[in-house]
């Protein structure tokens, strides 16, 4: 019997191939990546720069399709952006012209929903994130990290099934980055939704994933899935964290070598 609609996968990746001409050659940034994110699961694309970890990321959002090769939402083909995925970029691309609340406001305008559901909606967020003390400051009078509360909260706004986030956290100091992931964490937990996200940090990877998928470079292919199963909050002096890590270090110093092995080749011819 066919499965209902519900039971299929957040994001499903076929066979996902992905080239660029450049220079009069073409370049293959993704070749063969089949890769499924569950249903309220956390994912996290592990790799070196280069590796094709944002194009991967921009292909499932909609905004670059494949060369070949199939992306499913929700059981549904992907052909362009959509509602049930929404990304949050690291440079925040907030509205310089609107305040914290109508740059929160703005994908619930977009879809035309009631004044009186926006006024509630955006308040509930900025409460949540910390924000509502800063709802009619501009974004060029706030940190970084109150900058990247605010991108977060207009995604969540719209409520989305699928967050695709794109090393959202990677311009923070520590702190910040520590504090965000710990509030990421809880909304994620209580709202069902399913997660993939861009990281070139080992320690980030395991702290915030269920499984995190490695990816060697050019072309960026799947090389292993490694599943984190340790309990939540998660204590990167445990042994058994350090143990994940220095796991996900040899494989990505793999690629990393690789990577430079090619840059020498390259420069001796």
């Amino acid at each position: 019997m066919k499965p209902a609609a519900a039971s299929a996968p957040a994001i499903r990746v076929v066979g996902v191939r992905k080239t660029f001409a450049t220079g009069g050659r073409e370049v293959v940034a993704l070749d063969g990546i089949d890769l499924e994110v569950a249903a309220g699961e956390f994912v996290c694309l592990l790799g070196p720069s280069g590796c094709g970890k944002s194009t991967l990321l921009n292909a499932v959002a909609g905004f670059s399709p494949p060369t070949s090769g199939r992306i499913l939402a929700g059981g549904r083909e992907v052909t362009s952006p959509g509602p049930d995925r929404a990304m949050v970029f690291q440079e925040y691309a907030l509205f310089p012209w609107m305040t914290v609340a109508e740059n929160v406001a703005f994908g619930l305008e977009v879809k035309g929903a009631p004044a009186a559901e926006i006024r509630a909606t955006v308040g509930a967020w900025l409460a949540k994130l910390g924000l509502s003390d800063f709802r009619d400051r501009f974004p060029k009078d706030l940190s970084g990290g109150m900058r990247q509360r605010v991108a977060i909260a207009r995604v969540l706004a719209i409520d989305p099934p699928v967050l695709l986030m794109d090393e959202p956290f990677g311009a923070l100091d520590a702190l910040t980055r520590r504090n965000l992931q710990d509030e990421l964490l809880r909304i994620w937990a209580g709202s069902g939704k399913s997660v993939l996200f861009v990281t070139h940090g080992i320690e980030e990877s395991l702290y915030l994933a269920d499984r995190v998928v490695v990816m060697t470079y050019r072309p960026g292919a799947v090389k292993e899935v490694i599943p984190v199963s340790l309990p939540r909050p998660r204590d990167p002096s445990s042994s058994e964290f350090g143990a994940l890590s220095r796991r996900l270090t040899a494989l990505v110093m793999e690629e990393q070598a690789r990577h430079e092995r090619d840059e020498r080749g390259v420069l001796a011819g």
